[in-house]
């Protein structure tokens, strides 16, 4: 493993208004880091994927709630990961039809990530995490 050259910080409250912080966050950091034009687009739509996940799924139960992304960058990738107070695992659903409206976002993040995977924390939640390969 290659050392981090970079990483970035940010909590947000687990509403809504969350993913377009959080799609900005990325724009503007990998924009900073110099990173391609394509990569930042493929980071922004997994990021996005991954908050709007931690969002539904905690801010019902938790109003309160905080959600922390952080981005990371080495040589050769972007690890981006979301951590969210909920210790429930990520399901990808497995079900889905053509016409569904929810319920791909960790099908697209498979699709255009490296890996993706997650760990529970253990003072508890869960971060979710995936890889972008720089290119």
């Amino acid at each position: 493993m290659t050392a981090e050259r970079y990483v970035s910080t940010l909590e947000l409250d687990a509403k809504a208004e969350a993913t377009p912080w959080a799609r900005r966050h990325v724009r503007d950091v990998l924009s900073a880091w110099q990173i391609t034009a394509e990569c930042i687009d493929t980071t922004e739509l997994a990021v996005c994927e991954l908050v709007s996940n931690a969002v539904q799924h905690v801010a019902p139960g938790a109003p309160q709630a905080h959600v922390t992304l952080t981005l990371r960058h080495d040589e050769s990738q972007v690890i981006a990961e979301v951590a969210d107070p909920s210790g429930d695992p990520p399901v990808p659903n497995t079900t889905m039809t053509e016409d569904a409206e929810s319920g791909r976002g960790l099908f697209i993040v498979g699709e255009i990530s490296k890996e993706w995977d997650y760990y529970l924390l253990p003072t508890g939640g869960k971060v979710v995490w995936c890889i972008i390969a720089l290119v």
